[in-house]
């Protein structure tokens, strides 16, 4: 890519046009009357096959042999200012380390919501700042992992890193982020919340601050890089390509030669692994008593027919009028394994024998195949069920009995309470069920409770372990200190656990430590690459690739020995034809 266009002569642009499917490049003319206005980067339109399009400038120079210049067709128009060089070169290598090939995705995610004609220099003065001496030496040792309190905000770390020229701060919580940037403005800082304020960023302020799109912000010298809670899942993109705003701030500190800061009060085994011997702590103290009062219910004694999510421990603080409860069940609709009370059979489909789910309307449905059928048993034909593993329908039903008072279902799809699951202020003293997704739409509680661990801690992905404690985490936050009074319970039948241990003594590296040597040893990620192949085609394509394989459900599992080798690999295979084909690079649920 050439940041300038050369002095005299035709001058030609490289423009990826903005255009789903469509992953070329194409060369056009630049007018004389535009010569001032295109830069690299610029957003511009164009016209292709016989149509206006969008599109960004990849480069600027005299031209190709294989076209004459008198045959380009000119840019229509200049549309306005668009992502910097240093960005473009950061979306080139990106599209490479998530295996796609193209620039588009990271373009879009990288512009200007509305069209920008022109920039306004704000007069940026960062406050004097005492840098604790642990941060500053991580700072000027390119950076580290931060680990911090679970009611820690992250405005150290930033206020630190603001020091040293504008700071880059991705924040994956949205009304956090928003405190954080009014506390930040509090101290003197010139903020920029992205992306609505991307022309004030790109101006030029003390911080830039958003979600996981503003790794790609375009500001004119960066100085430093901070993720905020860079466990969060929700710094990864959901949709190909998969990329994840963690990987690409240490890419992209790493390329301008800056520090970067992952802030985090449970570090991720791939943060940790980045790091290596930096990074730093909060005193023992001040961890312990950011937690509230953990209680491990040992349920491991219990009969296998006996084992009611409904403890006594539950049950007490459910009567309890003067407390808000929130509990955790990541099992929605009524029941999610059922077994035969007259055969003790479990229930299972005629057709691919996967374990059915009971809907609310009574009726079995297989998740896999979605065969339905009548509430009986396929092999005796006893209509008699035993609910092995109730979803939380069913159990705010027996939450209700159990209190003698109200309980609402809270969930992240249309089981929820207004069928969409939109935000939700919890009223004090009530009673909460649903999936995770109770834990970021309650506001505060005094007791949560998460009914069966188990399902989390020994769930089918090689991240179980890390994930279930950050819902832990979550949990913590939102109960406040210890001196508050709070109950985190929890109930399993794996009490030695890493990860409920760690809750219980409140230190991660408990869960870190074993995670990082079984993931070594197993060469996953981040010691070995993994991707997710799925749709039309995907079988074909992986075999034409050449990568080790196995089948993963209606997808295919790839693997190589790192990301330099798997993404490339990804990116330069053919696609079979007609094939439909959806690449999950380092998938978040595998």
């Amino acid at each position: 890519m050439t940041p300038d266009p050369p002095v005299g002569g035709p001058l030609v642009a490289t423009v990826v046009p903005d255009l789903t499917g469509l992953d070329k490049t194409f060369d056009y003319l630049v007018p004389d009357d535009l010569r001032h206005l295109v830069r690299v980067g610029s957003m511009v339109r164009v016209t292709l096959a016989g149509r206006r399009a969008g599109g960004w400038v990849v480069a600027l120079g005299a031209g190709s042999a294989e076209v004459p210049v008198e045959r380009l067709v000119p840019l229509s128009k200049w549309s306005g200012i668009g992502p910097t060089a240093e960005v473009l070169e950061l979306a080139d290598w990106a599209a490479q380390r998530w295996g796609v090939g193209r620039l588009r995705p990271f373009l879009v995610s990288a512009s200007p919501p509305t069209m920008v004609r022109s920039l306004q220099r704000a007069t940026t003065r960062p406050a004097p700042h005492d840098t604790p001496p642990a941060l500053h030496r991580l700072l000027d040792g390119g950076g580290g992992v931060v680990r911090v309190t679970p009611l820690d905000d992250g405005y150290e770390a930033v206020m630190a890193a603001s020091q040293r020229g504008c700071t880059i701060v991705i924040h994956p919580a949205h009304d956090a982020m928003l405190r954080l940037a009014a506390r930040l403005r509090g101290a003197g800082l010139v903020v920029a919340v992205m992306p609505e304020q991307w022309a004030r960023a790109a101006g030029g302020v003390d911080v830039v601050i958003g979600g996981r799109t503003a790794v790609w912000a375009s500001v004119p010298a960066t100085g430093s890089i901070v993720v905020i809670d860079e466990h969060d899942e929700s710094l990864q993109e959901e949709r190909s390509p998969t990329w994840h705003a963690r990987d690409l701030g240490i890419e992209r500190a790493r390329r301008a030669a800056v520090p970067c800061l992952l802030v985090s009060p449970c570090p991720t085994v791939s943060a940790l692994a980045w790091s290596g011997r930096r990074w730093v702590r909060p005193p023992v103290a001040d961890e312990r008593s950011s937690w509230p009062i953990v209680d491990v219910v040992d349920r491991s004694d219990e009969e296998p027919w006996r084992r009611s999510l409904l403890t006594s421990r539950l049950i007490a603080a459910l009567r309890d009028p003067h407390r808000t409860v929130v509990c955790v069940h990541n099992t929605p609709g009524r029941a999610r394994l059922l077994a035969c009370r007259t055969c003790r059979s479990l229930l299972l489909c005629e057709r691919c024998e996967a374990a059915v789910q009971q809907r609310d309307d009574g009726t079995l449905r297989c998740h896999r195949c979605g065969t339905e059928r009548p509430p009986v048993c396929q092999a005796c034909g006893s209509g008699a069920l035993a609910n092995v593993r109730p979803g939380v329908s069913r159990l705010r039903d027996d939450l209700e009995a159990a209190a003698g008072r109200p309980v609402v279902t809270v969930t992240a799809g249309p089981d929820g309470p207004d069928g969409g699951g939109s935000p939700l202020v919890g009223e004090r003293n009530g009673i909460y069920v649903g999936t995770e997704a109770v834990l970021h739409r309650v506001r505060e509680a005094d007791v949560v409770a998460f009914l069966d661990f188990d399902s989390e801690l020994l769930a089918p992905r090689y991240r179980a372990a890390e994930q279930a404690f950050v819902l832990l985490v979550r949990a913590a936050r939102m109960l406040g200190p210890r001196s508050r009074g709070g109950r985190l319970i929890i109930q399993t039948f794996e009490p030695d656990h890493p990860a409920v241990q760690a809750a219980l003594l409140s230190d991660p590296a408990r869960v870190a430590a074993p995670e990082a040597v079984r993931r070594r040893d197993l060469l996953l990620p981040p010691f070995g690459a993994l991707a997710r192949v799925s749709g039309p085609g995907a079988t074909e394509f992986v075999i034409r690739s050449g990568l080790a394989h196995a089948p993963d459900g209606d997808g295919v599992l790839v693997r190589a020995a790192s990301w330099d080798e798997l993404g490339p690999v990804l990116a330069g295979t053919p696609r079979p034809k007609g094939s439909r084909i959806r690449v999950e690079v380092d998938p978040a649920r595998r």
